[in-house]
């Protein structure tokens, strides 16, 4: 019998200090899911719990190299990409991708921090828009983000989800999973979810769970799209199990309790 072989997962992204964003949260979460994790790195911030009080961005030329590095040894099955903070680095990381050609790209459209600090040049969200959603095998934005690269006002409803979701399609991203955790904010008991792909479009409701403890939970989340993509058949299965896993996650980010801020969900929650 022929042992089911290990994805192999590139997280393309930045560091975060405190464990519990970024390359950190995104290795761990491969690990958790069965899948070898590897990283190019596009900023170190100083960061932890409360927010980010520092980022120093690495060269586009040091990016490259770092893709290089991996794609020309590793075999690589999956890509999520993150923090990429500025145009020279989307260059460099849309280069590569069109280079190496791997099966499955998650671009998580990281753009601001959740205390507030800026993630990504707003100079470069129409690079982030033409160069890399044609490269994406699966985009997720938050509603904010979503309305960033549409340039238009963030959806109130449902149906807005959906009709932005569809415009993304239209510009070029192969699906789209809209996320639905700022619709009501923390008024609102349910978390909606919708994937648009060209198949056609599937909700996914969740309850929202009573806690603060939710550091991460973006970059938790296209982390497990990809480390679980290769393992499963299609999209939708994977934003199912992705979601079920990471929900657990954030209703034990409790037991961890890390820091004096916002704490990380609990990526080895099966474990420990």
């Amino acid at each position: 019998m022929t042992a089911m072989r290990c994805p192999h997962a590139l997280t393309i992204a930045g560091s975060d200090s405190g464990g519990g964003a970024g390359i950190q949260a995104d290795l761990k979460t491969f690990s958790a899911l069965g899948a070898y994790g590897m990283s190019v790195v596009t900023a170190l911030t100083a960061q932890n719990t409360c927010g980010v009080s520092a980022v120093e961005l690495v060269s586009p030329e040091f990016v490259r190299a770092q893709c290089d590095a991996v794609f020309r040894d590793i075999r690589v099955d999956a890509v999520k990409m993150g923090m990429l903070a500025n145009a020279g680095i989307i260059h460099a990381v849309a280069a590569a991708l069109r280079e190496y050609q791997p099966q499955f790209v998650v671009l998580d459209t990281v753009m601001i921090a959740k205390g507030g600090h800026a993630l990504l040049d707003p100079a470069a969200v129409s690079a982030l828009r033409d160069e890399l959603l044609p490269l994406a095998s699966l985009i997720t934005p938050n509603l904010p983000e979503a309305a960033a690269l549409l340039g238009c006002e963030e959806a109130r409803t449902e149906a807005d989800m959906l009709a932005q979701g569809r415009a993304l399609l239209a510009a070029g991203a192969q699906a789209v999973l809209m996320k639905g955790g700022h619709l009501g904010q923390a008024q609102s008991a349910e978390c909606p979810d919708w994937l648009i792909t060209s198949a056609g479009e599937v909700n996914f409701p969740a309850k929202r769970i009573a806690t603060r403890h939710t550091h991460g939970t973006g970059c938790t989340l296209s982390a497990a799209l990809t480390a679980l993509r290769p393992q499963r058949p299609d999209w939708a299965s994977t934003v199912q199990d992705a979601k079920a896993w990471l929900l657990e996650a954030i209703a034990q980010a409790e037991r961890l309790q890390v820091g004096q801020g916002i704490g990380p969900v609990h990526h080895f929650h099966r474990w420990w």
